[in-house]
């Protein structure tokens, strides 16, 4: 089978500021040396970029996970020219068909399936999905969106400013326009694109499966350090809407926090997050998977299937009763009334729940 063609500025640009960053960088700290601000610049640049890639680009406009001020999506539309991965609107496209074909090698755009190498970088290297962008059709959403448009119409020249004008224009301000283009600009550049291709790539490769094992998405909570947050990546492609990845409030999810410290001051609303139940409830799935599979060998195999199986029956009943129970006693307090016998209830059901789950975790780990 023929390849498709070569896209030789992306081959060009891809190995040049990486060979150009292995290079001139340790040469200028041997040379020259870095001072603190060029430091700070490449340390903000990279937030900056980073966040407006997943904060932006992936969990505002690719899945709506909330709304944001017009302030907020400019600044989102500056930050994505910086990060030099396409336009929203194009990025968006090819990451909406990536959630709707996830692991299928021929409409997924970089399938974890076809191998490390191919969905890190080499999916952009040849003209795999040429013919795809005549009218992004499944972004049509965005295209009511003014600075969506605008950043999609003016993003070379953006993404020129953003990259190199900049950089230097900080430079001159602080005596030294090669060093700040080489931190801020060159190596800033290479970092943000590879820990953020981590996501397509290693964020499929490696790591748990707490929630679905439908396609190849992994939670890593090392990869979230290098992934401003998306490490938590099974938990994303099953709650795909949640402005969250990393649930847990000491999960490291700086994109998550982004989004929550813009809602103090309205600049993000409708913030969705998927009810605790149906996360649970996920999770408790997989278990029973896997605990059925670990005693599929034995030779009594189906009576102690039979036995997860009634655990787990009652195990989502004791956590549906639960939080219809906690609903009830938030709903009575907001409409300020009296919940003493509620709150009763909520406490013993939690009791309940615990006490199940401590059965189920001693079931599911005995064999």
């Amino acid at each position: 089978m023929k390849k498709p063609p070569i896209i030789w500025l992306n081959v060009f640009l891809f190995a040049s500021t990486l060979i150009a960053t292995i290079t001139l960088i340790p040469w200028r700290a041997v040379t020259h040396g870095f001072d603190g601000f060029e430091w700070l610049a490449l340390v903000v640049f990279a937030y900056a970029s980073g966040l407006s890639i997943t904060a932006g680009y992936h969990r505002l406009w690719s899945h709506k996970a909330y709304k944001a001020h017009p302030i907020v999506r400019f600044a989102y539309a500056l930050g994505g020219a910086l990060a030099l991965q396409n336009s929203a609107l194009h990025w968006c496209s090819d990451h909406r068909i990536h959630h709707k074909h996830v692991d299928n090698n021929d409409k997924d755009p970089y399938s974890a399936k076809k191998g490390f190498w191919y969905s890190h970088i080499g999916w952009m290297l040849r003209e795999y999905q040429a013919s795809r962008y005549h009218d992004y059709k499944n972004v049509r959403d965005l295209q009511n969106d003014k600075i969506v448009m605008w950043q999609h119409k003016h993003y070379l020249l953006l993404a020129v400013i953003m990259n190199i004008g900049l950089p230097i224009f900080l430079g001159w301000l602080n005596g030294d326009i090669l060093s700040m283009l080489l931190m801020a600009g060159l190596l800033r550049l290479v970092l943000v694109h590879h820990c953020t291709f981590f996501i397509n790539s290693l964020a499929h490769i490696w790591g748990s499966q707490p929630y679905t094992d439908r396609n190849t998405a992994r939670d890593n909570a090392f990869l979230a350090l290098l992934t401003y947050g998306e490490g938590y990546h099974n938990f994303h492609h099953i709650f795909e809407n949640d402005y969250r990845n990393g649930i847990h409030w000491w999960d490291y999810d700086p994109t998550k926090w982004l989004i929550k410290f813009f809602s103090w001051f309205n600049l993000a609303t409708d913030l969705r997050k998927v009810p605790q139940e149906r996360i649970e409830s996920a999770r408790l799935q997989m278990q029973l998977q896997r605990a059925q599979h670990k005693v599929a060998h034995l030779p009594n195999c189906d009576e102690i299937i039979a036995n997860f199986q009634a655990e787990y029956e009652l195990m989502k009943q004791h956590l549906k009763d639960y939080y219809q129970a906690k609903k009830s006693l938030l709903d009575a307090k907001r409409e300020q009334l009296g919940n003493q016998q509620l709150t009763r209830q909520v406490e013993e059901l939690k009791a309940r729940l615990l006490a199940q789950k401590k059965n189920w975790l001693s079931l599911t780990t005995a064999y």
